[in-house]
């Protein structure tokens, strides 16, 4: 095997161990440990939380729930929270929905097909680009 390589693959595998050790360590505080993905569930679908979208608040919906956090184990979990839904404008509410105590402090959040976003939300994200 020539240097070039046994370089790469060294480094490869240095990466491949610290993302692993990265995942499985346990952090020194609360912060440190906390690992539960952001997501609320709303007229029986789950959301999960999208980054990098510009959006616009339409209407309230209604109530949708945060699920309790057990990323310690048990001890300390959050328990579930109540949020207001509004709607996206151009989205429908079966896809992606904005969530928060008002229309000016929302997030916003998307029902995921195992990793991949629904299409509307990904031309959503490259007209925010």
């Amino acid at each position: 095997m020539s240097w070039a390589k046994r370089s790469v693959t060294a480094v490869l595998t240095a990466a491949v161990a610290a993302s692993v050790a990265a995942c499985t360590s346990e952090g020194s505080s609360a912060e440190d440990a906390a690992s539960c993905v952001y997501q609320v569930t709303y007229d029986g679908r789950t959301y999960r939380d999208v980054a990098n979208a510009e959006f616009t608040v339409g209407s309230k919906l209604g109530a949708a729930t945060k699920p309790p956090c057990d990323d310690t184990g048990g001890q300390d979990e959050e328990p579930a929270t109540t949020e207001i839904a509004y709607a996206v404008d151009g989205i429908s509410p079966k896809v992606a929905i904005a969530v928060g105590d008002s229309p000016d402090d929302v997030q916003f959040v998307a029902v995921y097909s195992g990793n991949e976003l629904p299409p509307e939300v990904e031309k959503l994200i490259a007209r925010s680009w």
